[in-house]
């Protein structure tokens, strides 16, 4: 690939309609992607690209300068990387159809080849919530890096756990790095680019997010990834297009499994009987991949934390179910004030999560 060319590429990979497989039949038939993007429509119809696409690749140079294309792409901080490059993600490079291209923001390090995808329901319930970030702050305590969706729920708790322990996570959009979505995650990418990973996307930096492209993205989650890891989903999850794809590229799949009285247990559940591996902690996933866990570990960032004889019976009382803060009073038989107190310094340490509305878990 002529490097001096990279904005005929982009060019060229702007068109709706040539995809990573037939983008890259055409940059093995002209060899430079200037010569593709000056050829006649005949000879794109000639190695199969359809004739609306190659219509509309001879209108669209009319109009289109790929040079001051692509500088504007670089003036909004918008990074690319080819599947030319030595550095492109060699697990990603191993998928049926990787990107011929993609764009990012923030930094895809080397150590990222030791990535897990962490995926779910976008209707996230306080169960999902616990468990995914229970689940990912182990990951990132043995210095995995999370990837995920940007999408609401799941995805959105993955990135923000993974941020909150000073982990590394990737981010792949639906749409374009200069439309985020959902736009209340906006300021979510920004941290993420800035320090805490990448934010990724194969489409076009203009590019909306249509419901057609989440396919196209989830086989980047999973082409990203060791495994897949799903935490809480339905039986119609998109999800589970991502666990799909996985097992289809031959990587592990994982689940992670929930209340039976919870329709947003059925996605795991029907993964597990299917054969995904049931786990209910980070410690199992690595043993499956075989992965040497960090000398870094969690539990050694950790303070020693000693526990007043409440809090104790408090963490007692909590240890096979969430429990609303009258309940624990009833049962210890002990002053409002006093359990709420300790409850507070509870989550405060991380031993404890309010789930909301005065009901407690335990998380340690």
């Amino acid at each position: 690939m002529d490097i001096d060319n990279v904005g005929y590429l982009l060019a060229l990979h702007s068109i709706n309609g040539l995809g990573p497989i037939r983008l890259k039949a055409v940059l093995e038939y002209f060899k430079d992607p200037k010569l593709a993007w000056f050829a006649k429509e005949y000879e794109f119809l000639q190695i199969g690209i359809p004739k609306n696409v190659a219509t509309l690749l001879v209108e669209t140079r009319k109009k289109l300068d790929p040079e001051k294309y692509m500088e504007s792409i670089q003036k909004s901080g918008i990074k690319w990387m080819t599947i030319f490059d030595l550095d492109y993600p060699k697990l990603l490079k191993e998928i049926y159809d990787p990107p011929v291209l993609f764009y990012y923001k923030g930094e895809i390090l080397p150590s990222d080849k030791r990535s897990i995808a962490v995926v779910g329901t976008r209707k996230i319930t306080g169960y999902g919530k616990l468990v995914t970030e229970k689940m990912v702050r182990e990951l990132v305590g043995y210095k995995v890096t999370i990837v995920s969706g940007l999408a609401r729920g799941v995805d959105t708790q993955a990135h923000k756990t993974t941020i909150e322990n000073q982990g590394r996570t990737l981010a792949v959009l639906g749409g374009g790095l200069n439309k985020i979505f959902p736009p209340e995650n906006t300021t979510l990418a920004q941290k993420i680019a800035t320090g805490f990973g990448a934010v990724i996307s194969e489409f076009p930096p203009d590019a909306l997010s249509l419901p057609g492209n989440f396919p196209a993205r989830n086989r980047i989650i999973s082409g990203l990834s060791l495994a897949t890891l799903v935490t809480e989903a339905a039986q119609d999850s998109g999800s589970l297009i991502t666990a799909k794809l996985a097992l289809e590229e031959g990587r592990d799949v994982f689940a992670v499994p929930g209340p039976i009285t919870s329709d947003l247990s059925m996605g795991p559940s029907l993964l597990i009987k299917q054969g995904a591996r049931l786990v209910t902690s980070a410690n199992e996933i690595l043993e499956e991949l075989g992965i040497e866990k960090s000398q870094v570990l969690m539990a050694n960032n950790q303070v020693e934390i000693t526990l007043s004889e409440l809090e104790k019976r408090i963490v007692g009382s909590l240890e096979n179910e969430q429990k609303h803060m009258d309940e624990i009073c009833r049962a210890l038989e002990m002053p409002a004030s006093m359990v709420s107190a300790s409850l507070i310094k509870m989550e405060i340490q991380g031993l404890v999560k309010n789930l909301g509305g005065g009901n407690y878990i335990r998380i340690c």
